[in-house]
């Protein structure tokens, strides 16, 4: 089986986002597919996504003040300046993280590990609402071998 759906996620400031529960409430038919991947992919160029801690918020807040500090604003070698200070750096981190997941079904949950939740990296201090293609393969074990 092949689904898609779409998930739009409301607007969020700037930092590094849980985003797990809302991905798995986008995904009615997960309960079904006995294996599987599901595949995340982000539709826009200044935000990321990634998979880290997801139970210490201090995970987040160090993520966010390592890349503000590996990625500075107001360089005098960005030319791409139009759209604020803050919008190279955010297509940068875009870059440097990921802009899809992939992650395993199993048995009708996210094969993610004890301490994994999913990310939205919001890299703008003012981004906007963010658009998120989800789409899972996989069996639903009612599939008869040929």
């Amino acid at each position: 089986m092949i689904r898609q759906s779409m998930l739009t996620l409301d607007a969020r400031p700037r930092g590094f986002h849980l985003i797990t529960s809302e991905v798995r409430q986008a995904l009615p038919d997960l309960s079904g597919v006995r294996a599987g991947l599901l595949h995340v992919f982000i539709q826009h160029t200044s935000a990321s996504l990634t998979i880290n801690e997801n139970a210490s918020p201090d995970v987040r807040s160090d993520m966010e003040d390592h890349f503000d500090e590996m990625v500075p604003e107001n360089q005098p070698y960005y030319d791409h300046t139009i759209e604020g200070s803050d919008d190279m750096p955010a297509h940068i981190k875009a870059s440097l993280l990921d802009t899809s997941l992939t992650i395993p079904i199993r048995d009708g949950e996210l094969a993610l590990g004890t301490w994994q939740g999913i990310y939205l990296n919001e890299h703008r201090d003012h981004g906007g609402r963010r658009s998120l293609v989800l789409t899972i393969t996989g069996s639903t074990g009612d599939e008869t071998a040929t």
